[in-house]
């Protein structure tokens, strides 16, 4: 019996059109990831990754609140982000986010959010040696216990709603510890284990609960205090070192931030609810393991 499909080649079969495209303000072909209309609040979101999870998001047609704690920055990227996404809202909220005030802030700006981007600067690098009772409480407090309260705040209005999406943007030092970042490698930990556990129990009403795990990115953090003091060591400058660290990538360069805000983007869909309690690593393949 002849293959249906070469005989309707054989009588002029014509590949059915396919539906158009969207398109978005960079011209670029996207895919409609369901969330038009949703609300987000993005922390840190004036530089960096969470500016770009930000954009990501608006051009997707969720409105964001944007949190910071330098005023003019997070002013800037706001105004760019109603340039480029006209049909959202964008809401500023200038506060630290990490404490309890610029997390009421945060929340009354955006009281039900469908989607939430935990995202907030680590702790500087050292020997633990150095590091006080402070020292680790400050970093937890920062890098795990606010995510827990912004999470805590906000995933049984989700669940009621029957839809949420939240990412954790961790590091990629949670699967691979950098010796002199233990004061991040612990609170990110400690982050990813509690929210492996939630993440289980909030599935089943459509909030899903992941993290992001960024490797080395095109950002001002890239440029900080890690990279000086490894190129002081070396005598060298931080560009230069910055260069050997691209070429030694097994994608011979660092991430671009929009790759990342697309990945978040994603994880945030309509159609992402089977993916929760995962921790999705994005590093070039720099990262050796299969696991």
């Amino acid at each position: 019996m002849r293959d249906p499909l070469i005989k309707a080649a054989e009588v002029g079969y014509k590949e059915p059109d396919l539906p158009a495209k969207n398109t978005r303000h960079n011209g670029s072909e996207t895919v409609d990831l369901g969330i038009k209309g949703r609300r987000a609040i993005v922390c840190a979101s004036s530089k960096g990754l969470g500016r770009a999870c930000a954009i990501a998001l608006a051009n997707e047609g969720v409105h964001v609140t944007l949190t910071a704690r330098g005023a003019e920055a997070l002013k800037k990227t706001a105004d760019e982000i109603r340039k480029l996404s006209p049909g959202v809202t964008v809401t500023e909220v200038v506060g630290d986010i990490t404490t309890p005030e610029g997390r009421a802030a945060a929340l009354k700006a955006c009281p039900d959010p469908d989607i939430l981007v935990n995202n907030a600067g680590g702790p500087p690098p050292g020997d633990f040696r150095n590091w006080t009772r402070d020292d680790w409480i400050k970093a937890i407090d920062a890098n795990m216990l606010t995510p827990i309260e912004l999470i805590k705040a906000t995933v049984d209005g989700m669940m009621a709603r029957k839809f949420g999406r939240i990412v954790n943007i961790t590091s990629a030092a949670v699967k691979a510890p950098i010796e002199v970042l233990g004061l991040s490698n612990g609170a990110r930990a400690g982050l990813t284990g509690f929210c492996a556990g939630v993440a289980r129990k909030t599935v089943i009403n459509n909030v899903t609960i992941n993290g992001l795990l960024p490797g080395p990115f095109d950002t001002d953090r890239l440029r900080g205090p890690v990279a000086k003091i490894d190129a002081e060591k070396r005598g060298i400058t931080v560009d230069q070192l910055l260069a050997e660290r691209a070429k030694l990538n097994p994608a011979g360069r660092f991430g671009d931030p929009e790759e990342f805000g697309q990945a978040c983007a994603f994880l945030c869909g309509a159609k992402a609810g089977f993916i929760t309690g995962q921790n999705i690593l994005l590093d070039g393949g720099a990262f050796p393991g299969t696991l």
